[in-house]
């Protein structure tokens, strides 16, 4: 398929459909940078036209084990995809939802990151032009995709209060972004709490992800049997990898395609 590069292991599973086709697949797929482009601002990031009916359908043909795996709150989710609501974990997997029709649940033992912080991250930040702070709640995000030059000193400066400040926090590389995440949770623990779900139970694991900040949840897909992929560049884990986005995209829409006997 155009967009898929696969290495001589997928040649023996067939063609890149095939861990989708056969067997009881469970699917978890990450966002931003891997079914949506990435843009200069999170929140204005475009959801193209089609993939919301595509969504839709991958749930129904897969009886509802499908899930968002992503970094953003659940509710900016439920924005994006309107007025399709999905089995998703947000921040990290600091928010779950088990149910579509429920409401996201704070994970056990997750604590938000101090206010006080976010006061100083901003203010930091603000000596740099271009590069802004991202309020999660259970992280903050740094980025400076329109501050290329800055990169260096201000990953050097963010380091400092983050050691200043002597408080729990991980440090994150994601794509022209430095994220500070509170600790106990990551994709790979989000993923593994569906597993344990009814909806999921006896699946195959498959997990679609970009960046680092994926990698957890690639390893807990492969300890269970299943599957990941990367997007843009071949990660740790990753069986094979996707071009781009879009190539995701048209992965998922010829699966449903396939499925309907197209």
């Amino acid at each position: 398929m155009d967009g898929f590069s696969a290495p001589a292991f997928m040649d023996a599973i067939g063609d890149s459909l095939a861990v989708l086709t056969q067997g009881l697949p469970a699917l978890f797929l990450d966002v931003d940078g891997t079914i949506l482009d990435l843009a200069e601002r999170p929140d204005n990031v475009i959801t193209p036209p089609g993939l919301i009916t595509t969504l839709l359908r991958v749930e129904q043909k897969l009886a509802g084990a499908l899930a968002l795996v992503s970094g953003r709150p659940i509710e900016e989710l439920d924005r994006l995809f309107k007025p399709l609501r999905l089995r998703a974990s947000g921040i990290h997997g600091a928010e779950m939802r088990y149910n579509p029709g429920g409401s996201p649940i704070s994970s056990l033992g997750v604590r938000k990151l101090p206010q006080s912080f976010l006061t100083d991250l901003t203010r930091l930040v603000a000596a740099f032009p271009g590069a802004f702070v991202e309020n999660k709640r259970f992280s903050f995000v740094v980025h400076y995709r329109l501050a290329l030059k800055a990169e260096r000193p201000l990953r050097e400066a963010v380091t400092r209060l983050v050691d200043s400040k002597h408080i729990a926090v991980e440090v994150m590389n994601a794509h022209y972004a430095i994220e500070l995440k509170a600790p106990g949770c990551d994709k790979g623990g989000a993923i593994a709490a569906f597993l344990s779900t009814p909806t999921f139970r006896g699946r195959t694991p498959i997990f679609v992800g970009d960046d680092l900040t994926d990698e957890s949840g690639f390893a807990v897909v492969a300890a269970n049997g299943g599957y990941a992929f990367s997007v843009g560049a071949r990660r740790p884990g990753a069986i094979a990898t996707f071009s781009q986005p879009s190539a995701v995209r048209g992965w998922l829409a010829e699966y449903v395609d396939r499925e309907d006997g197209v």
